[in-house]
C-alpha cells in the first residue's frame, strides 16, 4: 500500500501507481496531489481494513513518499507496530542509543532548544555536528569547527527554521530539542533500501554525497555509477544486516545516510523510515541510472542483479542536483529563477523539476547524466552560489 503526502508526488510514482494498479490510501492529502478515485484507490476506513488484514498475516508493506505521511500512520496504525519502528529511526538520539554496541565510542549529546545557549562549545569534542533530533532535509545542520561556529550557528537557528518549520508536521522535523554528535569524516553515501519479510536487506541505489568543501553540509550533489555500486555494495549490505537485527524491522523500507570513515567504517549519520529519497529524487534516479523501478521491487519484494544491471554502465554517471537557496537572499526577495539558463551548463539533462521558492525554499531538482570528460559540469554547480541565475 502507499500513503501520498505533501509536499511532491513525481510523475514517476504516478505512473507507477496508475499502471500498476497499485493500493493507494485517498486521504485528504492526496486528493490534493491528484489522486482521483479508481478501484486500486482506497478510502481511509478500506485503507485501515487492509493494514490490519495485511498485519494479521505478516504481509503488511507499507511505502510513503513524504515523512509528512508519517503523521496518519501515528494516529491510525498503532496496531501495526509501524509508529514505534518509526520513532526508533526518526528520533536521532533514540538511534544514537540503538546502535550503541556497534559504536560505543561515538560521541553524542541531546540538548533541549532551550538549553543550546548554555552549553559551553570550548567543552565539547571539536569538530561536532549541531542538528535538530528529528529533523528533515538538512534544515537546521551546523558543523561547529570552533566556539565562534557555534555562536553563529544559534544566531541563524531561528532564521534557517522559522518558515520551514510550518511545512512538516512535528514527526518530520520537531525542533524542541537538538542532537549534539561527533563529526565523522571520511566520504558520505546515501542509499535507498528496503528489509524484506524475513529482515534481510535488499539495496536499490547507492550514491555519493559530494560536497564543495570539509564544512560545506548542504544537499546539492548526489551521485551514482557502476563504481560507486560496486565498491560500496558489500559493505552497505553488512551493515544494514546489523540495523536489521537491532531494530528487527521486516517489510521496511528505508532511505540511509552514513559516512565511510578512513579506516573503512561504515557509521550512519540518520535513517529515515517508510520512505526512499525524499521529494521522489534517489528512487526516481534509480529508473534513469539503472533502469529499474525501486517502488515495485520493493512492493513486489523483488532484487537487483547487479552483475547484469551494472555491465554497461562504465564511464556513466548519474546525479541529482539539489537547487536549494544558496543565494544569500531571502526567498520573497527573488523575483524568478532561470532554469533555461541551467540547463545550459549540461550536456546531457535528464529531468527539471521545478519548486516554487517562496513556499519550499529551493528552486528545483535537476537529474542530470555525466560522462567522466563531463563531471566539470557537476563541479561548477556544485561550487555556485546560484545568483547568476536568478533575478531580485
Amino acid at each position: 500500500m502507499i500513503l501520498l503526502d505533501r509536499p511532491y508526488v513525481s510523475s514517476f510514482l504516478h505512473t507507477t501507481i496508475a499502471d500498476s494498479a497499485l493500493p493507494v490510501v485517498i486521504t485528504e492529502a492526496a486528493r490534493k496531489l491528484g489522486l482521483t478515485p479508481a478501484p486500486h484507490v482506497l478510502d481511509e476506513d478500506a485503507a485501515l481494513a487492509s493494514c490490519r488484514a495485511a498485519h494479521l498475516s505478516g504481509d503488511l508493506k507499507l511505502y510513503t513518499n513524504s515523512e509528512n505521511a508519517l503523521g496518519w500512520i501515528a494516529d491510525n496504525l498503532a496496531f501495526t507496530g509501524l509508529p514505534e519502528k518509526v520513532e526508533l529511526f526518526k528520533d536521532k538520539a533514540r538511534f544514537r542509543k540503538l546502535t550503541r554496541s556497534l559504536f560505543p565510542d561515538f560521541f553524542y549529546r541531546e540538548v533541549a532548544a532551550a538549553d543550546l545557549v548554555a552549553v559551553d562549545p570550548g567543552a565539547l569534542p571539536l569538530p561536532v555536528i549541531l542538528k535538530p533530533n528529528v529533523g528533515f532535509f538538512s534544515l537546521g545542520v551546523h558543523k561547529i569547527n570552533t566556539v565562534s561556529d557555534w555562536t553563529a550557528a544559534l544566531e541563524s537557528l531561528d532564521r534557517e527554521l522559522g518558515s520551514q518549520s510550518e511545512l512538516y508536521p512535528e514527526q518530520v522535523l520537531d525542533t524542541k530539542s537538538f542532537l549534539i554528535e561527533e563529526f565523522v569524516e571520511g566520504e558520505e553515501f546515501a542509499l535507498d533500501a528496503y528489509f524484506d519479510a524475513e529482515g534481510s536487506p535488499v539495496i536499490l541505489n547507492i550514491l555519493k554525497h559530494v560536497f564543495s568543501s570539509e564544512d560545506d553540509v548542504s544537499d546539492r550533489i548526489y551521485t551514482t555509477s557502476k563504481r560507486i555500486i560496486e565498491n560500496n555494495l558489500d559493505r552497505c549490505i553488512r551493515f544494514l544486516d546489523e540495523i536489521g537485527r537491532l531494530s528487527g524491522v521486516k517489510n521496511f523500507p528505508v532511505h540511509v545516510e552514513l559516512r565511510l570513515s578512513p579506516e573503512g567504517n561504515l557509521v550512519p549519520i540518520e535513517i529515515n523510515p517508510l520512505r526512499f529519497g525524499g521529494w521522489c529524487t534517489t528512487a526516481d534516479l534509480t529508473m534513469y541510472a539503472f533502469g529499474f523501478n525501486p517502488y515495485l521491487y520493493f512492493l513486489r519484494g523483488e532484487r537487483p542483479d547487479w552483475t547484469r544491471i551494472l555491465a554497461d554502465k562504465a564511464g556513466a554517471n548519474f546525479s541529482i542536483v539539489v537547487l536549494d537557496n544558496s543565494t544569500g537572499f531571502e526567498p520573497e526577495r527573488i523575483l524568478d529563477f532561470d532554469h533555461a539558463r541551467l540547463l545550459e551548463k549540461f550536456t546531457k539533462p535528464l529531468e527539471l523539476r521545478k519548486i516554487d521558492h517562496r513556499e519550499f525554499g529551493i528552486f528545483g531538482f535537476l537529474f542530470v547524466e555525466t560522462g567522466e570528460e563531463e563531471f566539470q559540469e557537476l563541479e561548477s554547480i556544485l561550487g555556485s552560489d546560484l545568483r547568476e541565475f536568478i533575478t531580485t
